[in-house]
């Protein structure tokens, strides 16, 4: 058997681990929410935004935070999985904000702040990806 150089990780370590857990989790609940949502209960523009959407969104989002979620557990555990767990998370990410760009009916329908959500969200999976990176370079996961 095998053994690897598994370095102790810095307390800051942790409080990461777990916010990236958290801000997941987060992401998994809205993913409920809005598969749950009735579109006739939202306001016009939020409806249109929301019935243009095409499946394969969808179908992105339910990949990204699902994967992210189990990505950051990964981490939180310290496996090495959690790199490509997070990579599959964050290319699903930007899949999910693509149509926003490309699908007409989207890009008529999405605002100012629906864009700005994007991009936080995207730069937030994308720190956790390169924080699993960094953590994996550093020798902190098994």
């Amino acid at each position: 058997m095998a053994t690897t150089n598994v370095r102790r990780v810095p307390g800051w370590y942790w409080a990461a681990a777990i916010a990236a857990v958290l801000f997941m989790a987060v992401g998994c609940a809205g993913m409920v929410m809005d598969m749950m949502t009735d579109p006739h209960s939202l306001e016009p523009a939020q409806r249109a935004l929301y019935i243009a959407r095409p499946p394969w969104m969808k179908l992105a989002y339910t990949l990204a935070v699902w994967s992210g979620l189990a990505g950051a557990l990964v981490l939180l555990v310290r496996w090495r999985a959690a790199v490509p767990v997070l990579l599959v998370s964050l290319v699903a990410t930007v899949f999910t904000f693509l149509p926003y760009a490309i699908v007409p009916g989207v890009r008529a329908a999405v605002q100012t702040g629906d864009v700005v959500a994007a991009v936080i969200v995207i730069a937030l999976v994308a720190l956790t990806c390169a924080f699993a990176r960094h953590s994996r370079r550093q020798g902190w996961l098994r």
